[in-house]
């Protein structure tokens, strides 16, 4: 046996069968044809599939905010997915992840026969990595030209100074981005010190008094999960610049990583300037 393009091959004289595809996880999809009724789990995914296989595209939960126009019946939240309404949805597939959703609400939608792809994403190439098994081999279409484009610019060398940077996720408890992160492993990629990239957690609780200890040189305030705003999250830190950015820029993995570089060091060298 070895495992070609995400597909594990078994050998039966001189022919080959395909046996199965394994998501991120090393679980079998179970699929002998392209899926053509797809629900997504994942807000970046969702974007994704309704850029690239909108016509797949049959259901998607609430917090699914990307494209601005998608108009697919919802399916409640990410921890609570409304599993008896996916069923009525009759999807030949769900794409969940293992960061955003549940494993019991994962088992529960496999158990009533329904095949499950969940990916696991904890950096840049394993994002671009994961997404090309999702599209080329279990959808099996053409790689998406914005994956292509998102390849090509966070391949780049990095170009920022190496500003100690701290990116808060949540506040009262203070929650901030840490160790085996997609999120840590961009802001590394842009040249920047990624001060809790060796925290034990991966997104570890912390006090101002841990943050400040770390003597950030700037603090990443995204507007997700914790919607930060100009009026709530800067002002904590009053004597370090703060840089408000894109929740989807710094966490999602999908068509916004093509344009996310330029947007981030945008917000990073303004914030850095006036700081």
């Amino acid at each position: 046996m070895h495992e070609e393009r995400g597909r594990v091959r078994g050998y039966a004289g001189s022919r080959i069968h395909v046996t199965a595809l394994l998501d991120d996880l090393g679980h079998p999809l179970g699929l002998d044809h392209p899926p053509a009724r797809v629900v997504s789990l994942v807000p970046s995914l969702t974007e994704a599939l309704a850029t690239t296989v909108p016509d797949r595209l049959v259901g998607a939960t609430e917090w699914c905010s990307h494209p601005k126009d998608l108009d697919v019946p919802r399916v409640r939240g990410t921890k609570n997915p409304d599993l008896p309404a996916i069923g009525r949805l009759r999807p030949d597939l769900v794409v969940a992840s293992q960061e955003e959703n549940r494993r019991i609400d994962v088992e529960r939608l496999r158990a009533d026969g329904i095949p499950v792809w969940v990916t696991a994403v904890e950096s840049v190439d394993q994002a671009l990595r994961s997404m090309r098994r999702l599209f080329v081999d279990v959808l099996e279409v053409t790689e998406p030209g914005w994956l292509e484009a998102a390849a090509t610019v966070w391949d780049r060398p990095a170009q920022l100074a190496p500003a100690r940077v701290v990116a808060p996720i949540w506040r009262d408890p203070w929650m901030v981005v840490g160790s085996r992160t997609f999120s840590g492993d961009m802001i590394a990629r842009l040249g920047l010190v990624h001060v809790f990239a060796d925290a034990g957690d991966r997104y570890p609780k912390v006090d101002l008094t841990e943050i400040m200890a770390f003597a950030p040189d700037l603090v990443l305030l995204p507007d997700e999960p914790y919607p930060f705003a100009h009026d709530d999250g800067p002002e904590a830190f009053p004597d370090t610049p703060t840089a408000l950015v894109s929740g989807r820029d710094l966490t999602w993995y999908g068509p916004s990583m093509a344009a996310a570089r330029a947007s981030l060091t945008d917000r990073v060298v303004s914030a850095l300037a006036v700081g």
